[in-house]
């Protein structure tokens, strides 16, 4: 399991920059290119709503242990949402983030990192027992901060992490 997880370890020694340039451009690049183009559209039309960013579990409440370039990509986002929140408030425009902890999906899976394995290294630090997060409970968070029952939340980083205590050090 271990070695599984070392290829995702770059602490700032070993800093890959070529694989901290293309996390940055999907993660924060990829984000501020939705909420740029999403704002302007919804301040043309006049439309108040909401954004909702995907940031991570990593930036709420963890150090981010030796993932420098992922954690670096994925605080950008808050920034971002913070920002654009200040700057979009003035047009009825909320921005907001989810941070959901490890889940996996088709793109972690094919790197290894499975349903099984993320249930091993993450479920023994979750103070919310009996239960893994699954893509239903971070599609409720997302459909929660674009809806009405949250109207005057923005700015925020909403974490779905079933009470991460404390990750393992990878």
């Amino acid at each position: 399991m271990q070695e599984q997880l070392e290829k995702y370890d770059y602490a700032i020694l070993d800093l890959d920059l070529s694989q901290l340039d293309h996390l940055i451009q999907v993660n924060a690049r990829g984000n501020a290119a939705c909420v740029k183009h999403a704002a302007r559209a919804m301040v043309e039309q006049k439309v108040r709503g909401s954004i909702v960013c995907t940031a991570s579990v990593v930036v709420s409440n963890w150090k981010g242990g030796d993932m420098t370039d992922y954690t670096m990509s994925k605080y950008a986002v808050i920034g971002l949402v913070r920002s654009a929140s200040q700057q979009l408030g003035v047009h009825g425009i909320r921005v907001n983030s989810v941070s959901p902890s490890a889940i996996a999906t088709r793109l972690s899976s094919s790197t290894g990192l499975t349903s099984d394995l993320l249930e091993k290294l993450f479920v023994p630090f979750t103070s919310l027992k009996g239960i893994m997060l699954t893509v239903e409970h971070i599609a409720d968070a997302v459909l929660f901060l674009a809806s009405e029952d949250s109207a005057f939340i923005t700015g925020h980083d909403l974490v779905v992490d079933g009470g991460l205590i404390s990750l393992p050090h990878l």
